[in-house]
């Protein structure tokens, strides 16, 4: 075998016994109908490749198209690592085009991977053009005059749904110690995120407020930084153990309970740091304690009692996080939260468990393909017919923002963080679901 090959997870292969269960849960089978971008086809192609029966460039194509939703974990009877095998494709091939790659398509991946998204200063600058953008009528203009049509064809879809983003101002005004209200039940180190905090960072200020409501005392930890899920997934795996080694010695200067997010792709990351460095004797023990304080903050909701002062009425349909529900393997909570809100009528949507599309940036990536699952998708809203779509990922939440915009219901359907529900009905932060 040459390098890059051995960096495959052959043995893993031998536990898919090619039974087909896992074809109804992908959406790429569902929308390409092809053996090489299901779940079991790809496992062949990896098995293969390893044994020197097929080049890599083979196996680019389907594992490049792959969603990473791991919906095929959760029904596969034989309990395959598909997580693992996809994850070890992805960092041989990153080896294999090491050396195929165009220059500048390598510059843009090490800039934004080890510059850009770990980097406060550069997301908060980011942060405040967008906010300029927004705020200044330059975007309205820019959207008046078609000018937003010279963008790519995803980057000029995504500009039209993209979230107020706070000023510099705005951000730098939240605590980094809040204390609760009342008696204190539980301490919470809080994870921001990186983009999240950046695009959506109103929903972290009001997650930390409800984690206050609800009694917790909240430390905003200094010295985090991104989570490393993108690199990872782009086969970056030296930068994402470094981004998780730092998140691990920065939590670990405070004495928490737990370690809390809003975001469900973060959240899988940062439950598998265990994982990641399971090669690492030094850090596997420290990344295993890491992981296992991090929970989605509809977890602690979940266990504490929301104080809840306003009847919200309105029907309401959930769309998972893929990685929240297949990875951090969090079902119920959200949805048991949901029903708790009074006046709103939860309706389940058929196929919730098929990923929308979004997929960390594969929106963006892979567009056409996104757009195709994303309209499948859209079919299963529009059956329900909801007022509201109930997301807990901010990746989702502009998927499926976008799906509403395509379906031209933006007037009928609003999209929200859970979240942002949750702040409503408890009159925290001003929480409108209107965003």
């Amino acid at each position: 075998m040459t390098k890059p090959e051995r960096l495959l997870a052959y043995q893993e292969t031998f536990d898919c016994v090619q039974c087909g269960y896992c074809l109804p849960s992908c959406p790429t089978y569902l929308s390409m109908e092809k053996e090489t971008h299901s779940p079991r086809g790809r496992i062949h192609l990896v098995q293969m490749a390893a044994e020197g029966k097929l080049p890599l460039s083979e196996i680019e194509e389907p594992i490049d198209l792959c969603l990473g939703c791991r919906a095929c974990e959760t029904v596969c009877p034989t309990n395959v690592q598909y997580g693992k095998i996809l994850d070890s494709a992805k960092v041989a091939l990153k080896e294999e085009r090491k050396t195929t790659a165009p220059w500048h398509q390598k510059m843009m991946k090490k800039a934004m991977f080890e510059t850009v998204l770990p980097n406060d200063r550069v997301l908060h600058a980011i942060g405040t053009g967008l906010s300029l953008y927004q705020k200044s009528g330059v975007a309205r203009i820019a959207r008046k005059a078609k000018l937003t049509r010279m963008l790519p064809k995803s980057l000029a879809a995504f500009e039209a749904v993209t979230p107020a983003v706070a000023s510099r101002r705005e951000r730098k005004n939240r605590p980094v110690d809040a204390k609760s209200e009342g008696n204190t039940a539980l301490r919470v180190g809080f994870f921001k995120g990186c983009l999240m905090d950046t695009m959506f960072s109103h929903m972290n200020d009001l997650t930390i407020q409800l984690l206050q409501r609800a009694g917790c005392e909240v430390v905003v930890i200094e010295g985090q930084t991104c989570c490393g899920a993108l690199q990872n997934h782009s086969g970056e795996r030296d930068v994402a153990k470094r981004l998780a080694k730092q998140n691990i010695e920065a939590f670990e200067q405070y004495d928490c309970d737990y370690m809390v997010n809003s975001i469900g792709g973060c959240g899988a990351m940062l439950v598998e740091y265990d994982d990641l460095l399971a090669d690492e004797p030094e850090w596997r023990e420290r990344a295993f304690r890491f992981a296992e304080k991090n929970v989605d903050s509809s977890v602690i909701f979940s266990q504490l009692s929301l104080p809840f002062v306003k009847k919200l009425n309105g029907v309401a349909t959930y769309q998972p996080s893929c990685h929240m529900a297949n990875v951090q393997k969090r079902i119920e909570e959200p949805v048991k939260l949901l029903q708790s809100i009074p006046g709103m009528t939860y309706v389940p949507m058929k196929e919730s468990e098929l990923c929308c599309g979004s997929a960390g940036i594969y929106n963006l990536v892979h567009y056409e393909q996104s757009m195709k699952i994303l309209d499948r998708k859209m079919e299963n809203v529009k059956a329900v017919q909801p007022e509201i779509i109930v997301t807990t990922n901010p990746g989702c939440h502009l998927q499926m923002k976008l799906g509403v915009e395509r379906e031209g219901r933006s007037e009928h359907i609003k999209v929200v963080h859970l979240i942002e529900l949750l702040a409503e009905a408890c009159d925290v932060g001003g929480g409108k679901r209107n965003v």
